[in-house]
């Protein structure tokens, strides 16, 4: 559904359009005390920081002159000099201007004060922010378009209340877990958000393989086909009131994704383009060349190794002793260009309306190679009403071709463990250097490629038919296409010729992926006033389909190793997956909305689902929620007041489900058994049938209050929510008598989550020329597994704790060093004697205790600056090194270890892995809450700055800016960057970007 937002809302174009797109004079008033006979025109044009606008009011202070602009933004009014005008429209702040010359410009900031009245999509229906019953985070293209991204959720990072968002890794292509009020599904896999892309349901399953993206910590994320450049706003749906309408996709949360739409006006033409690098943000401070040389002799003194083993090569003399190389530096820290361009047309009549626009994006890579990702797009919008208002038919299209060659082995490792005193990577005549067969050239496993190209098309089209009565017809229709091949070769000169691996050792990886689906919703809404009785029906139906391929092979051996990207070409083809699912879905949903006085507001919505992915006995369920809200600032005793300019109470409670299990999880299913057995080719048996597999149930109750003070110029919004999940779906233990370790089913175990979120707007300066506003956001979360039957007996023994959070890890208790021997020494929780797995028992939770983010916007003149800082607050784990005193590279801090009896170091004493206690230790201390820090942050998230150029030219309007991501980091963490999921992978990088807008 088409988001409306009142600040450039589209009755401002119909607007100009009956203005016959002319400036407008209205008459004045015949016996006005105020009239005055004015001898002179005043023109201009009105702005903001994205163009003309136009329907801006613009009145001669203290008269009853006015008029408005055109689709150019352009007025021409009747005044003196030294008249006051004054300039206002809704979503901005009101300007007031002495007039001191014929030629008056004004660009309007928007305002935080009225953008209680902007009109925000809720999925189904659109409704005021200030009369919304249900929580609902929002960002627009305006917050987009100041970020250097290339996936629209790293844009989302830091500025939304309640909503954790982490980047997987560095990597363009790299995926994002968004935990929208925490995690609800004891299935990692289970509590990703529904995707809706202009009311088209979009499918966030990974494509590519693990075979295929080595190099990533999880395969490809579909999301990075979203063009930012293409997103008009981007809404989240929190709340049982905001998400039941989505009912079995809503459990956790939904993310509305509405992307530009045609509107009415003069063709415009919008060109952007922009450069910029990227760097690693931060590395780990490792030892020098001396320092480790001193690990590596202690450590084999300490083992009682007078004589170095002959694979020694770092400290027998094989390698250089004096050299030193910063592998960090010299393996990550190239830098990444990066340009981007887009381009846009516009316009049409009051009737019809479009919109065509493209983008490019071209980045390299900081490791060292050449490798790069292309990704290019095209979106298309348009509308047409006919002349009596009654029926409009709009359609919104995109499609996005991604190009992505990559190494197929991440460097960061690496990069870290490496010995400083290794060799160098190439010799006198350029060739890779193996140093005799001692060295294993990091640079040689950039000869393992991934190639993958994904093309991606979105479309979404509804036709509506208005009656007088109130009464609205409309159907929507969708459909997704997506394509997505994927290799990755390993030829044999990836690996150390010493070896005397040739072509015929040279493997090929492939995988396919071609996912299709279709939606219908038809829809009827009615609305009327009656009396003080605002009434709002809504009804209508979902049916879904949506067909999903896989196909992964590989390839090994071949004749040469330039024959290697094509598998006909293998001595030995393997299929090692080959399916095609079908997943169905339909509903039917209702709404119901009572708006009484525009004071008391009641919200109730429901819908009846079924999907295909549950048993016969659990098909079907209903999902439902009652959302309400009083608006106390317009009660009399409230009227009054000079502080307290709004004033809003609401609460709701309702359920919403879970269905992200996957296909066919309840059947009873085969699968080939990809042997031959007498010419034949037989099934065997995968999964068991259970037909009372169904839902899982998410309870969610929310209370807020929203005050507005002084005219709204503070703005504190303050929620608390709890959400409680439960007839869990996870895998049950069978005896192996039956052939399988576990079938899935539901089990009685609930996860709740609670918190408080809070988020304060505050316009500190607004006088015309200068603008300084500031938005604050804070989200305190607390997880809990409430309960969970027969935990103690179950393989999730080591896993969760009842009462506790289930994104902990149980850990060994370090104690600290034993000063006799030198090794960590543990807690004995059973007192048996033994250090083993019952003993872990420490508990260290995972979760944030507390997450934010501080956006500043500024604004002198036609400079603009706008930077955010991002925090979060966190325990997580340090970056697990190999054992200190092995060949390998070791943080600094490892330097503060134990060296002599008596000693009480942090860390043990270096072993060169023959002292068994020592390694056993250290395999544990890896397994401690030795190996929790403090992983807590505060980021300068993104800086924008901004210059409007004052061109004489009216009709063109250019814009010159600089922008940055990542730039600062704050934190006591050792371990690199924070900001992980997966260790040993390249972390998000800062970026530095420059770039130009031309509008005419």
């Amino acid at each position: 559904m088409k988001i409306i937002s009142l600040n450039r809302a589209s009755f401002a174009f119909i607007l100009g359009l009956l203005l016959h797109f002319t400036e407008v004079q209205a008459d004045t008033i015949g016996n006005s005390p105020n009239l005055v006979y004015f001898q002179s025109s005043i023109t201009g044009t009105v702005s903001d920081s994205r163009g003309p606008l136009p329907g801006v009011t613009i009145m001669v202070k203290g008269t009853s002159i006015i008029t408005t602009t055109n689709f150019d933004g352009r007025y021409t009014i009747q005044a003196s000099k030294g008249d006051i005008l004054v300039f206002s429209f809704i979503g901005f702040s009101t300007v007031e201007k002495i007039i001191d010359n014929s030629l008056l410009d004004i660009v309007l900031s928007e305002d935080a004060t009225t953008l209680k009245e902007v009109v925000i999509n809720a999925g189904y229906y659109s409704v005021k922010d200030k009369e919304r019953t249900g929580s609902i985070a929002r960002i627009t293209s305006k917050d987009l378009e100041t970020q250097p991204v290339v996936n629209v959720l790293a844009a989302m990072q830091g500025r939304m209340a309640g909503v954790d968002i982490i980047q997987d890794s560095g990597s363009p292509t790299s995926g994002f877990r968004v935990k929208i009020r925490g995690q609800n599904s004891l299935r990692p896999a289970g509590n990703d958000p529904l995707y809706v892309i202009d009311g088209v349901p979009y499918s966030t399953e990974t494509i590519g393989s693990a075979n295929t993206s080595t190099a990533l910590a999880t395969p490809a994320s579909p999301l990075t086909n979203i063009n930012p450049s293409d997103v008009e706003s981007i809404e989240v749906l929190k709340d049982a009131d905001a998400t039941a309408i989505y009912g079995s996709r809503g459990a956790n949360g939904v993310v509305l994704v509405t992307t530009r739409r045609a509107k009415a006006g003069k063709t415009s033409v919008s060109f952007s383009a922009s450069t910029g690098v990227g760097k690693v943000t931060r590395f780990i401070e490792l030892m020098d060349t001396k320092a480790y040389l001193e690990m590596r002799k202690e450590a084999y003194a300490n083992d009682g190794i007078a004589q170095y083993p002959a694979n020694a090569y770092d400290i027998n003399g094989t390698w250089e002793q004096n050299g030193y190389t910063d592998w960090q530096k010299e393996l990550l820290g190239g830098t990444s260009e990066i340009r981007n361009y887009t381009g846009s047309v516009s316009g049409g009549s009051e009737l019809t309306q479009f919109l065509l626009s493209g983008s490019i994006h071209n980045e390299s890579t900081v490791q060292p190679g050449d490798f790069g990702y292309t990704k290019a797009g095209v979106h298309i919008s348009s509308n047409h009403t006919t002349e009596n208002k009654k029926f409009k038919m709009s359609f919104s299209g995109g499609y996005t071709f991604q190009d992505n060659l990559q190494s197929g082995t991440d460097l960061t490792r690496i990069s870290r463990t490496l010995a400083p005193n290794a060799p160098e990577l190439y010799d006198s005549e350029g060739n890779l250097n193996w140093e005799n067969g001692t060295f294993s050239n990091p640079m040689a496993s950039l000869e393992s490629k991934t190639a993958a190209k994904v093309n991606d098309f979105v479309a979404s089209a509804s036709l509506t038919y208005n009656f007088q009565s109130g009464l609205q017809l409309k159907s929507s229709f969708g459909f997704t296409s997506l394509q997505s091949s994927e290799i990755r070769t390993d030829p044999s000169t990836a690996y150390n010729p010493f070896f005397g691996m040739g072509s015929e050792s040279s493997s090929l990886f492939s995988s396919l992926v071609d996912r299709k689906s279709w939606i219908i919703e038809p829809q009827i809404s009615w609305d009327k006033t009656i009396g003080k009785a605002g009434i709002s029906l809504l009804g209508g139906a979902t049916a879904q389909r949506m067909l999903n391929g896989r196909l992964q092979q590989t390839g090994v051996g071949f004749t040469s190793n330039s024959f290697i990207e094509n598998l006909s070409s293998a001595a030995t083809k393997n299929i090692t997956l080959s399916d095609e699912t079908e997943y169905r879905y339909q509903a039917f949903f209702l709404r119901a909305n009572l708006n009484w006085d525009g004071r008391y507001i009641l919200n109730l919505t429901g819908r009846r689902d079924g999907s295909s992915r549950f048993g016969p006995a659990d098909r079907f369920a209903w999902f439902g929620a009652a959302g309400a809200a009083w608006l106390f600032s317009k009660e009399k005793f409230m009227q009054q007041s000079k502080i307290i300019s709004f004033g809003k109470l609401r609460a709701s409670y309702g359920t919403s489900g879970n269905d992200q299990i996957g296909d066919y999880q309840y059947a009873d299913t085969y699968a080939s058994a990809g042997r031959s057995y007498d010419g034949l080719v037989g099934l065997i048996p995968s999964r068991l049938y259970n037909p009372n597999f169904g839902w899982e149930i998410n309870k969610k109750i929310e209370v807020a209050l929203e005050m507005g003070f002084f005219k709204d110029r503070l703005f504190l919004t303050g929620a608390y929510y709890r959400n409680r999940s439960s007839n869990q779906l996870i895998g049950v233990q069978l005896p192996r008598t039956t052939g399988f370790a576990s079938i899935n089913a539901n089990l009685d175990a609930t996860v709740e989550n609670s918190g408080w979120e809070f988020t304060l707007r505050s316009e500190n300066i607004n006088n015309g020329d200068v603008a300084w506003s500031t938005v604050f956001n804070i989200s305190a979360a607390k997880n809990r597994l409430l309960a969970f039957p027969g935990l103690e007996g179950s393989a999730y023994t080591n896993t969760y704790v009842i009462g506790k959070s289930i994104n902990i890890a149980k850990l060994y208790q370090l104690i600290g060093i034993d000063s006799q021997t030198g090794a960590y020494t543990f807690t004995d929780y059973n007192n048996d004697g033994i250090i083993s797995d019952p003993d872990r028992q420490h508990v260290a939770d995972l979760t944030p205790k507390y997450f934010g983010g501080v956006q500043n916007q500024l604004r002198y003149k036609n400079l603009e600056l706008d930077f955010l800082f991002q925090f979060v607050k966190q325990q997580t784990a340090e970056y697990t090194f190999p054992l200190a005193g092995t060949l390998n590279n070791q943080p600094i801090s490892r330097t503060d270890r134990w060296t002599t009896l008596g000693d009480h170091n942090t860390y043990q004493r270096y072993t060169s892995g023959a002292s068994s206690a020592a390694v056993q230790a250290g395999s544990r201390y890896a397994q401690s809450s030795g190996a929790i820090g403090d992983g807590s942050y505060i980021r300068l998230k993104n800086i924008a700055l901004t210059y409007n150029l004052p061109l004489n030219h009216k009709a063109l309007k250019c814009r010159i800016y600089f922008q940055g991501q990542n730039l600062l980091t704050f934190t006591p963490y050792k371990g690199g960057d924070p900001e992980f999921r997966f260790s040993g992978f390249l972390p998000p990088l800062k970026i530095y970007s420059v770039g130009i807008q031309l509008n005419f």
